[in-house]
């Protein structure tokens, strides 16, 4: 498998191979192509993104207001297009999910419908090292409430010695803190580690000491099959620009479960994009909430960091989750054969190894603590990858776009720049 034919071979038989054509690939300065192994931050531009946006600013040009109701995908119900595509990605109905906002503004949204705090229950849950933005936003929700986060934002790290968190670690905690506990805010893939969840089963222990349950699928959807409703999540956010290549700054997107949609008792923020869309233009200074998830949005939608969803959501459609599933196990696992074998003695992988703990990420640690500049030159290689601070280097290989013998050169150049590493150090 370090062969390098072997890796083009499997790319020939590869039955996505085609869907590689469908999207632009970056080049360096002097225009040689370069290794893309960071989705999981930016995905790639689908081609067709430039003709979805073309056409709206071109009927923007032409039609100026007018574009709202008689431009070629009218502006006025154009985020609501995205619900079918997205709720088939989330593993939920169309009314259960809505394109709005970002992920940062659409979880401040969600929480104020879900942590309702009452006396001596107002923990919140979430996973030592949490990405930044999440941590500050259920801090600063905690506050608004008039309470502590130094007392109600706990934080669950991993035992002493391992990387990762055990699925029975997040239970025991979570019956430890029962009565407690407000809400449980997780991750469906952690930023860091590339570790992947079983929401369902956190699902089921946060609701078994009455606390809600939601979870942050920024790195989860596109990535890893989502089945929101059977799961039994509350509510979920998620961000639009890593796997789902919608652009810097796409617009996010929010799943409310069905069983919340039934009644109208829960609290929420409101703008009159939420209101009905049958009434909305009336003005009327009753709020009567539009069908569905639909309810939470507050403006109407930013069709330009709309438009590429509709480039690339189609894509998922035609491939199917399934399959692209079963090419980013392969792909992820055949780097991680490699990185082993060609230089197993210089790093550690942080991400687990079972195929249901984790999905295209690929987390990586250097055991000599040189590990920003072994990045640093990888990407000087022409290896588009990331670091996250203290320690980690990111690489994800994209089942739409990233191919067997791409994994084996980003391989290859790694496993080059350690070694040179080492020869100098001698």
């Amino acid at each position: 498998m370090t062969d390098q034919s072997w890796a083009r071979a499997e790319d020939a038989r590869d039955p996505l191979r085609a869907l590689r054509a469908r999207f632009a690939h970056p080049r360096s300065r002097d225009g040689q192509p370069l290794l893309y192994l960071c989705g999981h931050s930016l995905g790639l531009a689908p081609l067709a993104a430039r003709e979805c946006v073309t056409d709206e600013v071109e009927d923007w040009e032409r039609l100026g207001v007018l574009g709202h109701e008689e431009a070629r995908s009218p502006w006025i119900g154009y985020a609501e297009q995205l619900q079918a595509p997205l709720a088939q990605l989330c593993g939920a109905g169309a009314t259960e999910v809505v394109a709005m906002n970002s992920l940062s503004v659409n979880l401040h949204l969600l929480l104020a419908s879900f942590y309702r705090p009452v006396p001596d229950r107002g923990a919140v849950l979430i996973e030592a090292g949490a990405f930044s933005s999440d941590r500050h936003i259920v801090a600063s929700q905690i506050a608004w409430h008039g309470l502590d986060p130094a007392r109600e934002l706990i934080e669950l790290a991993p035992r002493p010695g391992e990387e990762c968190l055990r699925a029975e670690d997040i239970e025991r905690q979570i019956a430890a803190l029962s009565g407690r506990l407000a809400l449980v805010l997780w991750p469906g893939v952690q930023y860091r580690t590339g570790q992947c969840f079983d929401l369902a089963r956190i699902a089921r222990a946060a609701h078994a000491v009455g606390a809600s349950a939601g979870f942050d699928l920024a790195h989860s959807i596109g990535n890893v099959p989502l089945q929101l409703h059977d799961d039994e999540a509350d509510f979920a956010v998620w961000c639009s620009y890593k796997y789902l290549n919608g652009g810097p700054g796409a617009i996010g997107g929010a799943f409310v479960h069905a069983r919340h949609l039934a009644h109208d008792r829960l609290p929420r923020l409101t703008g009159w994009w939420g209101h009905e869309a049958l009434t909305r233009f009336q003005m009327s200074p009753v709020f009567k909430a539009a069908a569905g998830a639909l309810a939470w949005a507050l403006s109407n939608p930013p069709i330009f960091s709309t438009a590429p969803l509709r480039a690339s959501l189609p894509i998922f459609a035609e491939a199917g989750m399934a399959a692209l599933r079963r090419k980013s196990l392969a792909l992820t696992d055949y780097l991680k054969t490699l990185l082993l074998e060609l230089a197993g003695e210089e790093l550690t992988v942080v991400t687990p190894a079972a195929p249901l703990e984790h999905g295209c990420q690929l987390s990586v640690r250097l055991r000599s603590g040189a590990g920003r500049e072994v990045y640093e030159a990888l990407n000087r290689s022409g290896v588009v990858c990331d670091w996250r601070e203290p320690d980690i280097i990111r690489l994800a290989p994209v089942p739409l776009y990233n191919g067997f013998e791409e994994v084996w050169q980003a391989a290859q150049r790694l496993a080059g720049i350690l070694k040179e590493r080492c020869n100098a150090t001698r």
